[in-house]
This record gives structure tokens, C-alpha cells and sequence, in this order.
């Protein structure tokens, strides 16, 4: 995970708030819960979701993620020998897999992680930056956390902070007239696995170098002492009590297209190794 600024942005204003929330419930949400998934079809659902925001085939959806197993998640634009060790990754049955969306590599465990997408059309962030954007979607998460006793705060370009240290990072992609944002916290951290398997430095096995990550990250397992469980429910409910969310799921032919883009596109090595 990469460093973040300790410095906390400006304190939005009450109008300010108002404002960002009206943008929000100009739409009715939807929810699509976490169950347990294959990594490659968490990646194919993020686009088959996004598409169908934009053609206005799906209401604006917020996704839980669930795992079924261990990955490594490339950014679009990474190179797998720049960020990965095959070999450790293999050994430990740590699949490989690469998501539409930009930013940095990341190693999960299922119970590890907590991760979630929001689907929403592109006209929902009309007049902001795309720096802007990243916070007006994480905003809401970085409240509920505060809610739960985490000293947190959104830092540039992309990562939610805290005193107790880096808590996760999100990436965007921009497709057919709608926005996927999707964020990865940290609940608790394999750290020697984690080390092994993704390339962080010359120092990623000394114990310097452990420290140093232990430092970086502040799962939130060790800032909350909550069940991951419980975490997630917080954070749909608050979700849910400031912008309307009504229960949902994936639909059949939704996942027979995912299913389709995992055999033609994200299972393939042209895919994954895009850059090797």
C-alpha cells in the first residue's frame, strides 16, 4: 500500500454536505449483498454492473464484495513482474487477477479485506474533478468510520486515513455513461504472506521492512476490535439511513454475462498479462 498524507483536508461545511448528499439521493440505490465469489467474476461483475448503469438497465447500485479465495487484484495499467512474485504466489495458491480500473496492486485474503462498489451514472458527478470525485464517493464511509471510532480521513489522490494508519484505497473507471468506484480496506493483514507474494522493495522480508508495513496500514480489525461482519452491516446501514438503498442481487443474466467476459476476456493471459 502506498504512503498517504497525514495531512487532513478541510472540514466540509454544512451546505457543503447537503449539497454532496442531494447528489446522492437524486437516485434510488440499490444493494447487491457480499457472498462469497471467484475473484475473476468479482472483476467481470464490475463491468457488467457498470454497463448496465449506464444504459440505464440496473438503478445505481452499491455492491459488497465477497471472495472465495486469495488474489492478487492488478491495477489496469500494471506489470505483473513489477508487482508480483510468481513463484510465492503459486506456492501459496494465491490467484492472479487484473480489474478494469486503474491504481495499485493489491493481495487478499476473503476474510481479510472488505470491499465494496458503487455503479452510478456518469451525470452524478457532473461539475466535479476527477480528484473531487474520489472523495465525494468515499465521503460517506469515511463518516461511518468516524461513527465506529476511527480517526479517519480522505488523503489525495485515492486513500482513506487515519491516526492509526493507512485504512484502504479506491480507483474509478469510466464506461459507457457510468462511473464504477470501488474501494478495498483493510480488516486484517497476512503480512508475511503478503510479502512474499507482492514485490514492495529489497526490505519486503527483513523485519525493517515488516514494521514498516505493520506502521503504513491500520487494519481496521485492530482499530475497531469489530467483527468484519459487523463493520460491513454498519456500513450499509448508514448507507442506507442517508441516501435510500433497497435490497437487491445480481440477476441471472447478469452473471451469465460475467460469466461469458471471465472465459473471453479476464481469465485469458492476453488479459492478465496485458503488461507482463
Amino acid at each position: 500500500m502506498a504512503a498517504t498524507s497525514d495531512e487532513r483536508p478541510r472540514a466540509r461545511s454544512p451546505r457543503e454536505v447537503e449539497r454532496d448528499d442531494a447528489r446522492w439521493r437524486a437516485y434510488d440505490w440499490r444493494l447487491v449483498p457480499g457472498v462469497p465469489r471467484a475473484p475473476l467474476m468479482n472483476m467481470a461483475l464490475d463491468e457488467v454492473l457498470t454497463l448496465r448503469v449506464g444504459r440505464g438497465e440496473r438503478p445505481p447500485t452499491l455492491r459488497i464484495w465477497g471472495w472465495s479465495g486469495r488474489c492478487v487484484v492488478l491495477g489496469r495499467f500494471q506489470s505483473v513482474r513489477n508487482e508480483v512474485n510468481e513463484v510465492a504466489a503459486a506456492e501459496h495458491g494465491v490467484e492472479l487477477v487484473r480489474r478494469i480500473s486503474g491504481g495499485g496492486a493489491m493481495f487478499i485474503e476473503p476474510e481479510g479485506a472488505i470491499t465494496y462498489s458503487i455503479y452510478a451514472p456518469e451525470a452524478m458527478v457532473t461539475g466535479l474533478s476527477f480528484p473531487e470525485s474520489y472523495a465525494f464517493f468515499d465521503a460517506w464511509v469515511v463518516d461511518a468510520l468516524r461513527e465506529l471510532g476511527v480517526d479517519a480521513w480522505y488523503a489525495p489522490l485515492n486513500d482513506i486515513t487515519s491516526t492509526g494508519g493507512k485504512v484502504g484505497g479506491a480507483a474509478q473507471a469510466r464506461r459507457g455513461g457510468a462511473v464504477l468506484h470501488h474501494t478495498t480496506m483493510a480488516y486484517q493483514m497476512n503480512i508475511p504472506l503478503m510479502l512474499q507474494v507482492l514485490r514492495i522493495g529489497q526490505e519486503k522480508l527483513s523485519d525493517k521492512g515488516m514494521r514498516s508495513a505493520e506502521k503504513r496500514v491500520g487494519p481496521l480489525r485492530q482499530q475497531t476490535e469489530l467483527p468484519r461482519e459487523t463493520i460491513i452491516r454498519h456500513f450499509v446501514d448508514r448507507f442506507r439511513a442517508r441516501y435510500g438503498l433497497a435490497d437487491d442481487d445480481v440477476m441471472a443474466d447478469e452473471l451469465t454475462e460475467a460469466e461469458r467476459l471471465v472465459r473471453e476476456r479476464f481469465r485469458t493471459r492476453e488479459w492478465i498479462y496485458f503488461l507482463p
